[in-house]
């Protein structure tokens, strides 16, 4: 008996037609296998976030624990980012032809593996390679998030699931920093790898309980995608590297920071030289260079820069006034809040013919949270940044699957642009956030030294109230130091901190400004945007019915 053709088309009914080649069928399911779908849709959705939020909310401790550097334990979020960044351009096509089935399943797989694994890293060139196997494989769990998701809606609902399953993993961070705390404690940086092993296996068993319908596959696989991805992955993991170390060991006085970016702009521009000359490329260099999907890169960017104010700059400022996960868990909750009613807001409100107007939304709420945050003090603490950080949780989902909907429209109608899709999604969300952290931090340090310097030049012996304050230092060790020398110059060390600290906090402000400053410009030109094509829109259908009235009078006069 001939073996079928896995190729060849399948006939589907309308309802469970694939919207693209890749993505399941979806046939009716009763109710209860849909809550089933859309609770496992969470549940791996959360469990690919997860695994870098638990790295990324405890680098502090992880450092103690590999007797780190602080330049050296900021490779394992880095390296995560880069593993993750490259293995999209693959990932696409290896679910078109391979299938769902298969995907879902080695890669989840993969996940357990890689996870147990990491329970044997004893030192930190261990660490780093096991991070970025498992940015690789933690980049399927996004999609099959979603995929999960879309089977728990009927059709008419659809977009709702897409929201859903789109910004769970919004819930990662917050959420890491709520409960790694008690993690650590079991086992140090083992507690939080046995959780996210048991995570995984509890995903894994749930996918092969219930297992995606199946979908179309189709032959897209070319050698020359493999000469793209060898030169493209390297290339945009040096940029990876830089962004993400760069602050850490300073832009210009590090020489191969500056070779990084060297070599990865010789074998980034290889790839888009390779690919825009190809009949079928991987990336289609033509359409991702198009004014609209430039556009929408751009604005996706900048919101993803300016919500970097939430961990560079919020988790950022609490804990440089010495504040710890365990200490900041109502902030967590604020965020978890924010996040869960910007998912709902977003599933409730999303119209195909309104995309543009939750983006607007979250950049007008993003800059009056970064107005809010710029008042902070010495004395601010978590609970006095609860509803600004709410609302940088809501505007973080809020937009999310309206921004995706706006560049999906031409991939469905042309599918060879999927991967210039998910590329351009993938590294807008991913190198957003690297390049918002850089941008962030780097601001903040040098606005830290510019306040330094003001500060130091009025600490003088000769103002009264410098001298009031160093005297109250010195009183501190009195009863600890019988040296006077030795007590002044514990004085100065402490009128020293205190400068410091308001130094930060000042520069901590000024980030603030500077985040809602690139909000509001970004929102002024989102709606000088939308203005003007409405304005193009109304010209058009004037002319139109100009030109329809004419050519009715004509054939009335004949």
């Amino acid at each position: 008996m001939a073996k079928s053709n896995p190729y060849t088309p399948h006939q589907w009914l309308p309802h469970e037609k694939p919207t693209l080649p890749g993505s399941p069928s979806t046939p009716i399911h009763p109710w209860k296998t849909r809550i089933a779908f859309g609770l496992i849709g969470l549940l791996i959705s959360i469990t690919g976030a997860l695994s870098n939020a638990l790295v990324t909310a405890n680098l502090t401790n992880l450092q103690g624990t590999f007797g780190a550097w602080s330049n050296e334990i900021a490779w394992l979020p880095a390296v995560y980012v880069m593993g993750n960044i490259s293995i999209n351009l693959l990932l696409v096509k290896f679910r078109q032809q391979f299938g769902l089935r298969i995907f879902t399943e080695a890669f989840l797989l993969l996940y357990v593996l890689v996870a147990f694994f990491h329970l044997f890293v004893n030192d930190l060139s261990s660490a780093i390679i096991v991070r970025t196997a498992h940015g690789m494989v933690g980049a399927a769990l996004s999609s099959l998030g979603i995929y999960y998701q879309t089977q728990a809606w009927p059709a008419k609902h659809r977009m709702k699931a897409l929201a859903i399953g789109i910004s769970a993993s919004q819930l990662a961070i917050p959420l890491a920093r709520l409960f790694s705390t008690g993690l650590l404690q079991l086992q140090e940086w083992r507690g939080l790898y046995l959780f996210e092993l048991g995570l995984a296996m509890i995903a894994l068993g749930c996918v092969l309980l219930l297992k995606l319908p199946p979908g179309d596959r189709i032959k897209v696989f070319e050698k020359m995608d493999f000469v793209t991805f060898i030169l493209l992955a390297p290339g945009m993991a040096l940029v990876c590297g830089v962004l993400s170390l760069g602050r850490i060991e300073w832009w210009f006085s590090t020489p191969w920071l500056g070779i990084c970016l060297a070599i990865a702009l010789v074998l980034i521009v290889a790839a888009i030289v390779v690919e825009h000359n190809r009949k079928n490329p991987l990336i289609n260099t033509r359409w991702l260079s198009s004014g609209s999907v430039v556009r929408l890169g751009i604005v996706m960017i900048m919101m993803r820069v300016v919500l970097a104010e939430q961990n560079t700059g919020a988790i950022g400022f609490l804990q440089q006034l010495g504040l710890q996960n365990d200490q900041m868990r109502g902030l967590a909750w604020a965020i978890i809040a924010g996040v869960m009613v910007g998912i709902a807001a977003s599933a409730l409100t999303i119209k195909p013919t309104h995309l543009s107007w939750p983006i607007v939304v979250s950049l007008l709420v993003m800059m009056i949270a970064s107005f809010m945050d710029a008042h902070s003090s010495p004395v601010t603490r978590a609970n006095n940044m609860l509803f600004s950080q709410f609302l940088l949780g809501f505007a973080s989902t809020f937009f999310l699957a309206p921004a995706m909907l706006l560049g999906i429209g031409n991939v469905v109608t042309q599918p060879k642009n999927l991967v210039s899709f998910v590329v351009l999604f993938g590294m807008s969300q991913n190198l957003g956030g690297l390049i918002g952290s850089a941008i962030l931090g780097t601001f903040q340090t040098w606005r830290e030294k510019y306040h330094s310097s003001l500060l130091g030049d009025q600490l003088s012996l000769l103002d009264p109230n410098v001298t009031e304050r160093l005297n109250q230092y010195t009183a501190l060790f009195n009863s600890q130091l019988g040296d006077s020398v030795l007590r002044g110059a514990q004085g100065v060390v402490q009128l020293q901190n205190a400068a410091t600290l308001q130094a930060n906090v000042l520069a901590y402000n000024d980030t603030y400004l500077l985040t809602a400053g690139m909000a509001f410009c970004t929102l002024i030109w989102v709606l000088w945007r939308l203005t003007r094509l409405r304005i193009i829109a109304r010209r058009q259908a004037v002319s139109t019915t100009t030109i329809s009235a004419t050519s009715a009078t004509r054939t009335e006069k004949q």
